[in-house]
């Protein structure tokens, strides 16, 4: 969400950010909201003057009746002010509805440190980690290993509820389980988050809230009675603080959940069609910081390198990339995406994603804290800055260790920082210990 009045003074800079993000309409739309904004407050202006009329009407009336004086005139006057008052309200209310359907179409401000770009080609990498490993033979990709294993069954999972979903058997699920608790503990042993077990279902204000709704509803899966299943446990942590005027000194929040997430996949049509790559049901470590202004920059920074320690812990190679203008995510201001090393591919693939989303959701959710007071009286309330990050996501993390440490037999060696989740096993599969 935008503020209304940072367009108005501000609508060059405004226009200027989302030509970087290459809405092509965007001189209309924003010409329309400057437009509809003038109507508006000409609008309220006039409501305002009928209601003071109405106003004193009520006030003539009654000194009227007091006296004892006719009061026919008057009571007609105040029917035909009552009339323009109601009409002038509703045209307010149809002009505010109007412009706030432009307003919350349009995605967040871009941060300046986001380099330009139509899409990813023109992302940039910021570092790399770990050392590309060379294989005796060509890697094999994760459902090839996990099929071979007898533990990965698409086929099993189709039949009971269709393409995209998978069944994962004795100790692939063991597996994928100890991943989800090995970053869980990680996150709020070591990184200081607060566990969460959150909803998995919510309403429409809460993905109105995180930028879901209204743009994006063909990704979401809608229950009968109104709710969605959560595309991410980012949408029930951000909405903890909604409506709230938060404590500065409570400040940061830091939330961290292990849950399963939802998605359509709308737009993926023939994209990542085997394997686990692109589910509409998968794990997911998500985290969630509610900072200040101030302090989101320095947030976005260890966030992230929370999300990277998962991945350092496991000796998985990735690169840390900065998305352009043009791939930056409708609700974020900045983001860095960790792309871990799948070698059955042979290409680095998204595994995490964390987010500076500034005040844009903050504002349409109504989350506020109260800066210092610098005066005799309390400092006026302030949006928050809100950010989130995978920290990771756990079924592709599956699918870099399986591609990672896979052996020439087939079977996969457990990673040591899991190996105390799996119950002291090394190995998976061909004689495992």
């Amino acid at each position: 969400m935008h503020d209304l009045k940072a367009i108005r003074e501000n609508s060059a800079d405004f226009d200027a950010s989302l030509a970087r993000r290459g809405l092509d309409d965007r001189k209309a739309i924003v010409d329309e909201i400057l437009s509809k904004d003038a109507e508006l407050r000409g609008n309220v202006r006039a409501f305002q003057e009928l209601e003071s009329q109405r106003n004193a009407n009520a006030k003539q009336i009654g000194n009227a009746k007091r006296s004892g004086a006719d009061v026919t005139l008057l009571q007609k006057e105040a029917d035909e002010i009552k009339r323009a008052f109601e009409s002038q309200g509703y045209d307010c209310h149809l002009l505010q509805e109007g412009l706030n359907d432009l307003i919350q179409g349009l995605p967040n401000i871009l941060d300046p440190e986001v380099p330009d770009g139509a899409d990813e080609t023109a992302n940039v990498e910021q570092s790399r980690f770990g050392l590309i490993r060379n294989f005796e033979a060509p890697p094999k990709q994760h459902f090839e290993l996990g099929e071979a294993l007898g533990l990965m069954d698409f086929a099993t999972a189709g039949k009971i509820a269709g393409s995209r979903f998978t069944i994962l058997r004795g100790d692939l699920a063991r597996l994928e389980r100890a991943l989800g608790q090995f970053m869980l503990d990680l996150h709020t042993t070591e990184h200081g988050y607060t566990e969460i077990a959150p909803p998995l279902m919510v309403n429409q204000e809460a993905m109105f809230g995180t930028g879901q709704l209204p743009k994006f509803e063909a990704d979401l899966f809608k229950t009968t009675d109104g709710r969605y299943l959560i595309p991410t446990a980012e949408v029930p942590l951000t909405n903890i603080v909604a409506g709230e005027i938060l404590d500065l000194a409570k400040l940061p929040l830091r939330f961290t959940a292990l849950t399963p997430s939802f998605r359509s996949e709308a737009g993926s049509a023939g994209r990542d069609t085997r394997g686990m790559l692109r589910q509409h049901q998968f794990w997911k470590v998500e985290m969630v910081s509610i900072t200040t202004p101030e302090t989101s920059a320095d947030e976005h920074e260890r966030m992230t390198r929370c999300a990277e320690t998962v991945l350092e812990r496991l000796d998985l190679p990735y690169r840390r990339m900065l998305l352009c203008a043009g791939d930056t995510g409708f609700a974020a201001a900045k983001t860095y995406d960790l792309e871990v090393w799948l070698p059955g591919q042979g290409m680095y693939r998204e595994i995490s994603s964390c987010s500076n989303c500034h005040a844009f959701q903050a504002r349409r959710m109504n989350a506020r804290y109260r800066p210092a007071q610098s005066g005799p009286k309390p400092a006026k309330p302030e949006f928050a800055h809100t950010l989130n990050g995978s920290g990771v996501a756990v079924g592709r993390a599956l699918i870099a260790v399986l591609e990672n440490y896979q052996n020439t037999d087939g079977s996969i060696t457990i990673p040591e920082a899991l190996r105390s989740y799996m119950g002291g096993k090394s190995r998976i599969g061909s004689g495992a210990v």
